[in-house]
């Protein structure tokens, strides 16, 4: 007699951020490879202020500026980039040498991400900014300062359990290198929660930056920014909520989005969140 299995059926995130992702792509591409251009907006690339309100009272919605503003303009995903992948090896390093080789390489990494995991994320982003000064290089180097610390976390501690496996233990026998099994063996299997991480924590990053921005610490006028178009359009929310929504529902859903596809890869891996 055989006894059935239940079937596990699977929560449909990583489909859905998928979605939103691809959804949200095809519509910068055509917005960015249109020719069609509004009229006025050539005489007000950054309009602010009373501008704002001018604009409304002449007609074009707040739907059309965000589109005028932003999504036909390819600079504001450069800046809006946290670059989380593209640091992700840099991070890693730390926490692969510390995790595989212990001992003082492990000890002193592990009390300067003790002591650097005791502030929270954003008062340290401030206190970097306040010293390199506000703008997009600082934002970048904020974030690069401060983000590398789950990173080096999340790795050492998968390398100290990678590293007492059999296929490592055959690899010593076999008299593999040390750097070759860091590199061949224990890191293709290590990176890849990390990887799932950082997509994760692009949407975090997302919404840091949007709030410095909004508080003027990021990106600087007249560069298209949806944090600085929301703080613009807040003297006249109640005039025309629209100037604020738009901007707020692209945020909420682009994180939305990464954040389901995180979730959806962890599950579709086999990796606990």
């Amino acid at each position: 007699m055989s006894i059935a299995q239940p079937m596990t059926r699977r929560s449909g995130a990583l489909h859905n951020g998928l979605l939103i992702i691809a959804a949200w792509l095809i519509l910068v591409s055509a917005r960015a490879s249109s020719r069609l251009t509004i009229p006025g907006d050539e005489q007000c690339p950054g309009a602010a202020g009373a501008q704002w309100l001018a604009l409304v009272r002449r007609g074009q919605s707040g739907a059309r500026r965000l589109e005028s503003r932003d999504l036909r303009r390819p600079d504001r995903y450069r800046h809006g980039r946290p670059g989380d992948l593209s640091a992700l090896r840099h991070r890693s390093a730390l926490g692969l040498v510390a995790g595989y080789f212990g001992g003082i390489a492990d000890y002193l990494p592990m009390r300067l991400l003790d002591v650097t995991g005791r502030f929270p994320i954003s008062s340290l982003i401030l206190a970097v900014i306040s010293v390199i000064g506000p703008g997009l290089s600082g934002f970048f180097i904020s974030v690069a300062a401060v983000g590398w610390v789950n990173y080096a976390r999340l790795i050492r501690n998968h390398t100290r359990t990678l590293k007492q496996g059999e296929f490592v233990t055959a690899a010593r026998c076999l008299g593999f290198s040390r750097p070759r099994i860091l590199l061949l063996h224990i890191l293709p299997n290590a990176v890849l929660p990390a990887a799932v991480f950082a997509v994760s924590d692009f949407a975090l990053t997302l919404v840091v930056g949007v709030s410095l921005n909004y508080l003027g610490l990021g990106v600087q006028p007249p560069a298209p920014e949806w944090g600085l178009m929301i703080a613009e359009g807040q003297p006249f929310l109640a005039q025309a909520w629209w100037i604020c929504f738009f901007p707020g529902a692209a945020i909420v859903l682009l994180a939305l989005g990464f954040r389901l596809l995180a979730d959806g890869l962890a599950e579709r891996l086999g990796i606990e969140a």
